[in-house]
């Protein structure tokens, strides 16, 4: 199938506009301006794939990191997976994926994340369910805290350089954020052309303990405050975010924020009022297998060995036995063992992230384990529910 198409980067000029006009077809001008978009990631980020000399489709590649166990991973995000619709169902978005992964095997990345259109597609190259994304909902009048422990400053010119080491402290904890490309920054503290954004530093100047960056929007439901960024690194940081969003209920009906399936904001809560508004899964593939095992944090307390034995019909590196070794929170990799633990490099995804347990994804028939295999590889990736703040 690869064979039929021509992968390349964006770099002439037509190109480029065919793109343009790929994607603004696929995502109805949802991108806000697909000129503006392509500059924005990068037109050296972009991938297409042709048929006959014609542009099929293409993707933005976004180089990050992503936190796992407390260690930043190489990760690389795909973004607007467009292709034309007379193309569609000729196998040219599998080839532009194949293609793609193939790319960043060679380039050293060791995993990749998306957000699917549908998940099908994504599943066939390898990838599979990695954490959460999820939008929260209460009314202002049930969040009922009133002690602000800390002031707030408006910060009135906005550079994310400003945030940046607050960010990485929460992000370093969390698991699944991302070390941000910045054009994801871009995208949190630009308004567009309907929004106006507003920001404030949580504590002092001198000593921030956190920020948050909001809009206000008028609805035929009500006035909704959206929270499009936060971090909260101290207790007290997180009774003035509730003290201070509290403070709107005059005019704001309800406050969405983003955060995990299991959010323990909401304990700061009397009562269990708030509620998921918006949920969906972003995908993880683990390109490769050694760099991504070695690169992640483990628990520090585990001293463990697991033999694994993994399929991957794209990137065949990453085929055959392994035997990962845990000690002081971190693993080592080597080739070989006795292969206890079977199963395809899909299915390595949700359990290398934390999103379901080896067990479940035993009964889920996505893995064969010895009962020891099993054990061992529940304590090794244990963790906190995996998610992301960001949709890219």
């Amino acid at each position: 199938m690869m064979a039929q198409f021509e992968y390349s980067t964006l770099a002439h000029p037509q190109d480029i506009q065919q793109l343009e006009h790929i994607l603004e077809q696929c995502f109805i001008s949802a991108l806000g301006g697909e000129e503006a978009y392509i500059n924005m990631i990068g037109v050296e980020n972009f991938r297409i794939i042709r048929r006959l000399e014609q542009v099929a489709g293409g993707l933005a590649t976004l180089d990050m990191g992503q936190w796992w166990g407390g260690q930043r991973v190489p990760m690389t995000g795909i973004a607007v997976v467009g292709i034309a619709p007379e193309y569609r169902g000729s196998g040219a978005a599998i080839a532009l994926m194949q293609h793609t992964l193939k790319e960043l095997y060679d380039r050293g990345i060791a995993i990749s994340a998306l957000y699917p259109a549908v998940q099908s597609l994504y599943r066939k190259v390898g990838y599979e369910q990695g954490g959460s994304w999820c939008i929260w909902e209460i009314a202002t009048q049930n969040i009922q805290v009133r002690e602000q422990p800390l002031p707030l400053e408006l910060v009135a010119s906005i550079n994310h350089e400003v945030f940046h080491e607050l960010y990485q402290q929460q992000a370093r904890q969390t698991h699944g954020y991302l070390d941000r490309h910045p054009a994801i920054w871009e995208r949190i503290i630009q308004p567009n052309d309907k929004e106006i954004v507003y920001t404030y530093l949580i504590g002092t100047k001198d000593q921030p303990q956190g920020y948050i960056i909001f809009t206000q929007e008028r609805t035929n439901n009500g006035e909704i405050l959206f929270v499009k960024d936060w971090v909260l690194t101290t207790v007290a940081a997180a009774q003035t975010f509730w003290s201070f969003l509290a403070s709107h209920r005059s005019q704001i009906q309800q406050v969405r924020w983003k955060s995990s399936a299991i959010d323990s904001l909401t304990l700061l809560l009397p009562e269990q009022t708030a509620k998921i508004q918006t949920t969906s899964r972003w995908l993880l593939r683990i390109i490769d297998v050694v760099k991504a095992l070695e690169l992640r944090g483990y628990p520090p307390g585990i001293q463990a060995e697991l033999h694994l034995e993994i399929q991957d019909n794209l990137l065949t590196e990453n085929n055959g036995k392994f035997i990962l070794s845990v000690a002081n929170g971190r693993g080592e990799v080597t080739k070989g063992g006795k292969g206890e633990l079977q199963l395809d490099i899909r299915e390595l995804a949700p359990l290398y992230t934390s999103l379901f347990t080896p067990y479940h994804l035993q009964i889920a028939g996505k893995l064969n384990g010895t009962e020891t295999a099993i054990l061992t590889a529940t304590q090794i990736f244990a963790g906190a529910s995996p998610w992301m703040a960001d949709f890219f």
